[in-house]
């Protein structure tokens, strides 16, 4: 039985800004001329041009609401209470408009077809939650079963693709929406530590909402076919993901690219093992872009042509690292990609905390057509 990835809609908030522009802020915040010679060198080797934040507090003549000014022009850490509360008032907006416009994009999905709805956000936590604000004021029956996938991190599109693929196999009249809401820039640490550096230079805000059925496409979809989870375990401590005093503390070492390298090769031949296909069945990549270097790394350690991490790079200079919502934005950008034949093999990937590797196997299917991949059975139901 096939499982048909339909539509993915994206969204940034409002306020965008020019890395470089961040990268003279955040050098500003330092005194040490060696330390601020360190930032500029990760900003400039980011592959970052721009990034999208819910907060204005940096605009040029803004007057911040969050990040008040502190002493030398550096900015107060604002406590994790007050940064939460910008994403409980960000995250009802956000997530409510995109789902709303990719229920408008699907128009045979009317809102009383929506069977499940699943929510995922590693940067922000309230009760009720997005999944009822969508609800609610999308007007979906009160019936709709809801879940939430919390602080999972960068990988976590991936658990909530495969539970959404899980329910249309159970039961095949189910219509889920899935919407992840990750608004990272509220986190911004102003310290000096390697770690909170590597951070600032990456991280932005995004949402993504996606439509699931086992309904044929009556467009170019994925055909969802496999998932897997892998672990490096050797990178427990290299990737992080923690709650502080003063918002969320991401651990993230420059050793991550390297241990992403160490089993690539490894994951991805189990990944297309499970699928019955080999290397050269592959006609698109979907990878998460964490960082430059990590593409560069999976690039190099796969001998990829550089045309298979196209779509990350553009999504990942366009508008850096948006945690789960990130890879989603990959996928869309490979739909609008017209040049893609109907039945091109996909395999995406993303990375997270523990470390974690979740692979997933996808065709690009056109309205009408069969997935070519057959469905492997119940060993990847997990």
């Amino acid at each position: 039985m096939s499982v048909y990835l339909h539509h993915i809609e994206t969204l940034v908030p409002e306020f965008a800004y020019d890395q470089s522009y961040a990268r003279d802020i955040v050098a500003s915040w330092v005194t040490d001329p060696k330390l601020q010679r360190v930032i500029k060198r990760i900003y400039n080797m980011s592959g970052i041009e721009k990034r999208h934040s819910v907060l204005g507090d940096f605009m040029p003549g803004a007057e911040p609401t969050l990040f008040l000014p502190g002493p030398a022009g550096r900015p107060i850490e604002p406590g994790t209470e007050e940064r939460n509360r910008c994403f409980i008032e960000a995250s009802r907006r956000l997530s409510v408009d995109c789902a709303r416009r990719a229920l408008a994009a699907t128009p045979w999905v009317k809102a009383s077809c929506i069977t499940h709805v699943i929510t995922v956000s590693c940067t922000g936590f309230y009760n009720p939650g997005p999944d009822f604000d969508i609800v609610t004021q999308l007007g979906l029956s009160d019936r709709v079963e809801r879940y939430n996938l919390g602080f999972m991190g960068c990988y976590a599109a991936f658990p909530a693709l495969r539970m959404a693929r899980q329910f249309c196999i159970a039961d095949p009249e189910a219509v889920v929406l899935v919407v992840s809401i990750e608004l990272c820039s509220l986190h911004l640490q102003v310290r000096e530590d390697l770690d909170s550096m590597l951070a600032n230079t990456l991280f932005s805000d995004g949402v993504a909402a996606a439509i699931v059925s086992a309904t044929p496409p009556d467009r170019l979809a994925f055909a969802m076919n496999s998932f897997a989870t892998s672990l490096a375990v050797e990178g427990r401590r290299d990737m992080a993901w923690e709650i502080g005093n003063s918002g969320f503390n991401m651990i993230l070492s420059s050793y991550v690219p390297d241990i992403i390298a160490a089993n690539i090769r490894a994951v991805v031949e189990a990944a297309i093992s499970d699928a019955g296909i080999t290397y050269s069945d592959i006609g698109c990549w979907a990878v998460h872009p964490g960082g430059k270097a990590i593409l560069d790394k999976i690039e190099s350690e796969l001998g990829l042509d550089p045309k298979f991490l196209k779509a990350s790079r553009e999504v990942l200079r366009d508008y850096g690292n948006m945690s789960s919502a990130t890879v989603l934005f990959v996928l869309r950008r490979l739909l609008d990609d017209r040049t893609l034949p109907d039945g091109t093999s996909v395999l995406a990937m993303a990375f997270g905390p523990g470390l974690t590797i979740e692979t997933a196997m996808m065709e690009l299917t056109a309205a009408g057509s069969e997935a070519r991949i057959s469905d492997p059975g119940a060993k990847n139901l997990a």
